[in-house]
């Protein structure tokens, strides 16, 4: 893993770059943030797009974008102007959820080389080469009456553009995220709807659930009370599909009345990759860990996010980019001290996300990417 941070122009970009010799296709995460807080929003984001722009002339010739999100910190005025100005062709989620060090945007994209992209017919963002086809979707939403509605009808409306696809929930879909507004109010009623649509679907605790993230986060509309991303591959055998429990520091998420798995390995014939579902300091018995001290809970989570790695054969030096949430804004300067002494190169985003345990202070989210040789598997 190639880890490089490039001072720009009122923009800081961290880059993360795997690949293997193999393989044509390589695999790239930038994360930007803007550097002068003080600057209209409209500049930030012009600095972002610049900076962006700039790199893919120059630093990642040849990449092209499969997921872009954006953090913003203010949706209902910032959507808009930010879905208006960046017309690339790849899946985008845009939630609000604001950069926690002063500024109004800051952005996670995941580029490749090697690769044919389209939007397909039943709406999602399609990524080829060879035996893989990845499907991306971001931003997804609906103003249904309440949060349960409103997820199931995103969860339904979801299984039908798989369906178009030739692939099905539960053997194809690897990743969600879940962004609820109001996560204290609305996290019961998307909990509820997600857990009667896995059933339908064959999606049990005695079969296996889907890695994700369900965390705080707005729409531009205050009426979407949840937003969904989403990832598919199709062609992948469920051999290649392995779920992480790390049970000696977690519990299964189903034991408190939940549906998601803490982690997915994918093995390719040249390379493993693996989702890391949101994690905060929780044991083995589904209790939360040092409640009131965001020091000892951001160390307990990296334990956790540790043995789930641990059980991929994987190591922190593995992961691509790390996405931290936090519930208390004021926690921000101690929660960016412990992650840049430990991870002073990582691709790193910290912004304000409420978890859905109002006792959990910190979450993150992570992915690692590692090479192999599996000649049982096609190449990815």
């Amino acid at each position: 893993m190639k880890q490089l941070t490039i001072n720009l122009h009122n923009i800081r970009a961290e880059i993360s770059s795997f690949d293997v010799a193999a393989s044509d296709v390589a695999e790239h995460h930038i994360i930007l943030h803007v550097t002068t807080p003080l600057i209209t929003f409209q500049q930030q984001l012009d600095a972002l797009l610049d900076a962006y722009n700039l790199l893919i002339r120059e630093k990642i010739i040849g990449a092209t974008a499969v997921f872009k999100r954006y953090f913003l910190s203010d949706a209902a005025n910032q959507a808009d102007l930010v879905a208006a100005s960046d017309t690339s062709d790849c899946a985008k989620s845009i939630v609000q959820q604001p950069p926690l060090n002063g500024t109004k945007i800051a952005l996670w994209a995941y580029l490749m080389t090697g690769v044919s992209t389209q939007v397909r017919p039943s709406g999602l963002y399609e990524v080829t080469h060879g035996h893989y086809r990845h499907l991306w979707n971001g931003s997804a939403n609906n103003l249904a009456a309440n949060s349960e509605y409103q997820t199931r009808l995103l969860f339904n409306e979801y299984i039908m553009q798989l369906s178009e696809e030739g692939c099905t929930l539960a053997a194809n879909c690897l990743r969600t995220w879940l962004f609820v507004n109001d996560i204290d109010l609305n996290y019961g009623g998307v909990v509820r709807a997600r857990n009667q649509v896995f059933f339908t679907q064959g999606l049990t605790h005695e079969t296996h659930f889907i890695a994700s993230t369900g965390i705080g986060g707005r729409q531009q509309d205050p009426n979407v009370l949840c937003q969904m991303d989403n990832y598919a591959v199709k062609g992948l055998q469920a051999e290649q599909i392995h779920y992480l429990y790390a049970q000696t520091h977690l519990n299964r998420t189903s034991d408190y009345g939940v549906s998601f798995e803490r982690g997915t390995r994918i093995d390719y014939g040249d390379r493993r990759h693996v989702l890391i579902s949101g994690t905060a300091s929780i044991n083995n018995k589904g209790l939360i860990l040092y409640e009131g001290d965001v020091i000892s809970q951001t160390q307990r989570m990296w334990d956790n996010v540790e043995a789930l790695l641990a059980e991929a054969d994987c190591t922190f030096n593995d992961t691509t980019h790390i996405i931290v949430y936090l519930r208390d804004v004021a926690d921000y300067h101690v929660v960016r001290q412990l992650f840049h002494e430990r991870f002073p190169q990582k691709p790193c985003i910290i912004v304000q996300a409420p978890v859905c345990r109002q006792g959990w202070l910190v979450e993150m989210e992570c992915m690692a990417a590692k090479p192999q040789d599996i000649v049982d598997f096609p190449p990815f």
